[in-house]
């Protein structure tokens, strides 16, 4: 059934209701299904491209940078990063309004909701970049779009850490003290992996011992299932908000 616009005159369709927390699902959904095929892939059909370095030592894991440099993982992997990116910067900027809505007018928590958003969209550019410039193509522009995703998403985390270690002391609802705890767990974890990942990096770089760059290649699914986990807390901050879509209609007047 059509609904009548009392302004404008004209019928308009119903608008589209979607649970905010499906948009947060999907934004983990794709990537996750990504990584996971694109490892799948590799390890079964190229292990030895996947897997081999220049050390020519035996691994056993290829790294995720090596698994969506061939295809068709790469196909597949960009295909998921590119739809997951407009709910993203979605998630984002609802972020941007809820904390200005809490901190517009107290420091340096409002300061800090700046800063927040500019690292969160500063991590999704660094994700665009790793995921399509390939390191066969352009392996220095790839590092650094992936440094520029694992530095953004940890200042990101630990702003939004802080941010909640506000929200928690003056709420009243136990779904904002949830959800800081496991921010906190799964930023103490994603430092702790990408920790563990530099170090196996390093390693293998400097003494070629067999085995290194698995444990490489594990830190780092570690370190980006941390990262998705963490993003995914946002099902308990945003719980009953809904996304609203009206379609536009052709004979409006202006």
């Amino acid at each position: 059934m059509l609904q009548a616009s009392p302004f404008l005159g004209y019928e308009r369709p119903p608008a589209i209701r979607i649970s905010f927390s499906t948009c947060v699902l999907g934004t983990v959904f794709l990537p996750l299904v990504g990584l996971t095929t694109c490892v799948l892939i590799s390890s079964i059909f190229h292990f030895e491209d996947s897997t081999g370095t220049h050390c020519q030592v035996p691994n056993y894991l290829p790294s995720i940078s090596a698994a969506i440099s061939l295809e068709p993982e790469g196909n597949i992997w960009r295909f998921c990063i590119g739809l997951h990116s407009a709910p993203r910067f979605l998630v984002t900027f609802t972020y941007f309004r809820f904390y200005k809505g809490h901190f517009s007018s107290k420091f340096p928590e409002s300061s800090l909701v700046f800063l927040n958003v500019a690292f969160s969209i500063s991590e999704n550019f660094g994700l665009l970049l790793l995921t399509y410039v390939s390191s066969n193509e352009k392996y220095l522009v790839h590092k650094e779009g992936f440094v520029l995703f694992i530095i953004s998403s940890i200042i990101y985390m630990i702003i939004t850490c802080r941010l909640w270690n506000t929200i928690k002391k003056f709420s009243l609802n136990p779904e904002d003290s949830k959800s800081y705890l496991w921010k906190v767990r799964l930023l103490i974890l994603n430092i702790s992996f990408c920790a563990f990942a530099v170090y196996f990096y390093v390693k293998h770089n400097l003494y070629c011992e067999p085995g290194s760059y698995t444990f490489f290649a594990l830190f780092e699914y570690l370190v980006v299932l941390t990262n998705m986990a963490f993003h995914l807390t946002a099902v308990w901050d945003f719980k009953n908000r809904e996304l609203v879509l009206i379609s536009p209609n052709e004979d409006k007047v202006f």
